[in-house]
Formats: structure tokens, sequence, C-alpha cells
């Protein structure tokens, strides 16, 4: 079935393109086509369930350097299709929302943006979602670094503040980082000023 799925995509849609890999079916959709590829692998071959959006960033030296990519699911026949699309902009990234088509994509797509700075044309309420409005970092982009960057928080509700000092965002090397005599591997950080070893 998944291969007779790809053939029968790739001889309808001329701007599809195969992309290589091991698990499931995948394409690759120009951005411009996105929503319409996804309105029709949906209805006419009962993809219907997204399952996740999320985005790779390739590196500031590739164009394109984000790239979109959707996971699908047939409730109908137990198969999956990964389709990717490059983003339309390599320094102000866009993609078409597909929030009209499954309405998980509006949190999905939201994620993207707070993580990525991927903005979604036309969705209903593209917000940060994890991070604070005005934070003003990317948190998976390539550059930004594996300990994290010290940031203020805030507001008072979600700060702690000593007389007049406030302490920054605990993000130096995130919330996960195991205490001592904790069962670790050695390529994790021991401490929150230390990185996993390379």
């Amino acid at each position: 079935m998944p291969e007779e799925f790809l053939t029968a995509i790739l001889s309808r849609f001329d701007y599809a393109a195969q992309r290589e890999s091991t698990d499931c079916p995948a394409v690759t959709i120009p951005a411009d086509s996105i929503a319409d590829f996804l309105l029709v692998v949906r209805d006419e071959y009962h993809f219907n369930m997204l399952m996740d959006v999320t985005a790779v960033d390739w590196g500031k030296n590739n164009s394109p350097r984000f790239t979109v990519v959707y996971h699908l699911f047939s409730t109908r026949t137990h198969e999956y299709l990964r389709v990717a699309s490059n983003c339309i902009n390599d320094k102000i990234p866009a993609m078409p929302s597909v929030a009209g088509i499954w309405s998980a994509a509006d949190w999905h797509e939201r994620e993207t943006y707070d993580m990525f700075g991927i903005t979604f044309t036309n969705h209903p309420n593209l917000k940060r979602i994890l991070m604070w409005e005005d934070y003003p970092y990317f948190p998976l982009r390539k550059e930004f670094p594996l300990a994290g960057i010290e940031t203020e928080l805030p507001s008072p509700d979600v700060k702690e503040t000593t007389g007049a000092k406030v302490r920054a965002a605990p993000l130096m090397g995130g919330p996960f980082v195991a205490t001592s005599g904790d069962t670790m591997s050695k390529r994790e950080p021991r401490s929150v000023e230390e990185s996993p070893e390379s």
C-alpha cells in the first residue's frame, strides 16, 4: 500500500517530490501548494488525522533554511504520511496555516512559531504557546545555545523577587538537569552551567 499510494501521489501532483524515508511515504510540497495538497490528502486519501507539525532548521548557511514537516495518519488504512514544505523566506520564514483543515494544527503551529519563529499566515490566533510574548529568542533554532540564555522573566506573577533584585529565568541547562546521585549517562549535563559532551 505505501508504494502504491506514493506512486499515485507523485503521478497526480506534478509538484510533489519524493523524500528519502525509511519508515513511511514522504513527499516535499511547495509552500504555495501545501494547503491545497493537504486538503486533498485528507478528503480523498483518508489521511484524516494530523499527528504533528514541526520544523527543521538546516542552519544559517543553507537555503532554504527552514522546512515545516507534517505527520499524518489514516484511521482507515492505518498508514502514515510525512509531508515536508520549505518555508517561503529564510529571513522571515512563513508557511500557510492549515488550522482550517485540521483544528489540531492550531496549537502545533503555535508551538512551531514559538520555537522556530516560523509565521503561519492566516492562523486564527498566532501567539507564543510556551514562552511569553516578548521573549526575544527562538529556542529550537540552531544558533540558540544548548545551555540556554539567561533571560529575565517578564512580570511579578512569574518571577521571583528579592528586594529590588530580579532573578533571571532558569534557562541555563533547562529544567531537567539531574542532581548528584541520580542515574544519568555521561553525556548529560552535571550542572546547569555545563553542556553535554560532544
